[in-house]
Order: C-alpha cells, then sequence, then structure tokens
C-alpha cells in the first residue's frame, strides 16, 4: 500500500501588507538583544495587531563554508550543488527574527516556542543559485496555552516560487477559558524504530554556529538553566532536519512537522519512521519530541 502523501501547509491570502526591501541580511545577535529587553512589555493576544510589514531580500546567494558546516552537522551529504530541505530556514530565519523582535510584535521573544513547521519545495534548489527571500507574518491565532504566531518565508528564483514555509510560535500565558480544546484523538503508536543515535552536548554550540540561532538555551547547562532547563536543548529544526537526512526527501517534497518535547543535551534518541512517517522518542518512557511526514509534491 502506498503511504499516505504528506499534507502540504495551507497558503491563505495575506492580509495587504507593505514591502520593505533589505540591502543585506539583519544581524542576528542586536536582534536577539532587542527581543529580549522589548519582551517584559509584550502583553499576548490573540486578538493583538501584528507588523504588516512583508521583508523582503533580493539576490541572496548561500555562503558554502557555512552551509557545508550545516550540512555536517545534520547529518546531511556535503559537496553537492544542492540545499536540503529544511536550509532555506536558516536563510530566512534573521528576516523572521526582524519581525519578530519589534515593537509591533505582540508575542515576547523571550520564552517563545517554536511549535510545528510545514515546507513545500517545489523543485531542487541548487547551492550555487541566487535567491529572493520574502518573510512576513501571517496572523495571530487563540492556543489551548496561549497564543501563536504563523510566520511565513517563501525563496524565489527568478520570478518561480521554489521553496516556502509556515512556521508557528506559541507564546504561553492565560487564556482565560477561551483558548480552543486539546484534541482527544489518540495518537498513533510508536514507529519501527530505525536508529539510536547518541547526542554530544556541543550539538546545540555546533547547530548554533551553522544556522546562526546562538539562543542561549541551546548552547550550555548553565545559560539554559536561567530559562528553567536542567541541561542545554537541541534546536527543534536540528531534530528535524537530522530526521530528514536519514528518510531522504524528493526533490519536489512537501514537509510537515511538530515540535512536542525539547531534547535534552547530551542524551540519547530514538528514530523511527515509516513510509513516510519519522519521529524522535528519548528516555526510557519513549517520551515523544518530534513528529512530521514527508511526500512528494504535488500531492498524488
Amino acid at each position: 500500500m502506498t503511504p499516505a502523501a504528506a499534507t502540504p501547509p495551507t497558503s491563505p491570502t495575506p492580509p495587504t501588507k507593505t514591502t520593505h526591501t533589505l540591502t543585506g541580511v539583519p544581524a542576528l545577535a542586536p536582534l536577539l538583544a532587542r527581543g529580549a529587553l522589548l519582551s517584559p512589555l509584550k502583553q499576548p493576544r490573540p486578538d493583538a495587531d501584528f507588523p504588516r510589514t512583508r521583508l523582503v531580500l533580493p539576490g541572496l546567494r548561500v555562503d558554502l563554508a557555512r552551509l557545508a558546516a550545516y550540512e555536517r552537522v545534520c547529518g546531511f551529504p556535503t559537496g553537492a550543488d544542492a540545499l536540503a530541505v529544511t536550509y532555506p530556514h536558516v536563510l530566512g530565519f534573521p528576516l523572521a527574527m526582524r519581525l519578530m523582535s519589534g515593537r509591533d510584535f505582540p508575542l515576547p521573544l523571550l520564552g517563545l516556542v517554536h511549535t510545528s513547521i510545514g515546507i513545500i519545495r517545489r523543485a531542487a534548489m541548487p547551492a550555487s543559485g541566487e535567491y529572493e527571500l520574502t518573510t512576513y507574518v501571517e496572523g495571530l491565532v487563540p492556543h489551548r496555552r496561549g497564543t501563536e504566531a504563523s510566520v511565513v518565508t517563501e525563496v524565489r528564483a527568478g520570478r518561480d516560487l521554489v521553496w516556502e514555509s509556515r512556521s508557528t510560535y506559541l507564546a504561553r500565558h492565560s487564556t482565560a477559558g477561551h483558548a480552543p480544546a486539546e484534541s482527544s484523538a489518540t495518537p498513533p503508536g510508536p514507529l519501527p524504530t530505525r536508529a539510536e543515535w547518541h547526542l554530544a552536548g556541543d550539538v546545540g554550540r555546533r547547530y548554533g554556529a551553522a544556522s546562526g540561532d546562538r539562543n542561549p538555551i541551546h548552547l550550555h547547562a548553565l545559560t539554559a538553566r536561567l530559562f528553567g532547563f536542567p541541561r542545554a536543548i537541541a534546536h527543534g529544526m536540528w531534530t528535524v532536519a537530522r530526521c530528514l537526512a536519514e528518510h531522504g526527501t524528493p526533490d519536489a517534497a512537501v514537509v510537515r512537522a511538530e515540535f512536542r518535547a525539547p531534547v535534552l543535551l547530551p542524551g540519547t534518541v530514538t528514530y523511527g519512521a515509516q513510509g513516510g512517517r519519522f519521529e524522535l522518542h528519548g528516555g526510557a518512557g519513549r517520551r515523544p519530541h518530534l513528529s512530521g511526514e514527508v511526500g512528494p509534491y504535488p500531492a498524488t
């Protein structure tokens, strides 16, 4: 029986936005600092206004040395003239941080949790190509634990849309009983185990150096403890990339992943897969960290 193809992220028409064209990639460190300073001033709620700016970065070329470092830490093959299916997220991350660290973004950057990502890659993307990035906040929705923001990134080669993603980020706060109820559906059983990975304590630092995401919760136990974690935790996007490097993806692909629990570093996780589905579990109780699916685009 042919496994069902992954469901692509929906693409509602975004509200009218102003377009701001950038002349270079925003520096992440000052954006993270700005977001941290402004976080205590934010009052998240699902009906808050949000930035209506569409950031565009034309003429982007990939740093091949950084790409190779990313491929090595995530387990992708190195040296090919091709971008890993998750790498455009790294390229668009500074644009997303510019939007989410601003005064007009209503959710606090500190404590914001990446809860899911959906990706559509319409064709293989050469690492040597030139691309245009577009990033915007699509909207806010109530969540049983607070408010969730949806951030869209698009990548074009010439006029052709070749890659797009939709990430959701959760700000936890009191919902006063107005949030959607949690689904009562029984989750599917564990997938067959394909591998067990022993993760070193420096995975977060290595991925941070390759991706530019040097959030302190990923770097050292001391800095992670400041935010309530007993040890450093792996980047959610590293867990997705590592699973897809193991699973493989077609040139034109749809990916959907949900982040369920942090992966502590160092640590041991179990990778499971069947058909187009994949997951990570850890610990004696097989605690779920990540679940996802990958399939061809367009769906067959």
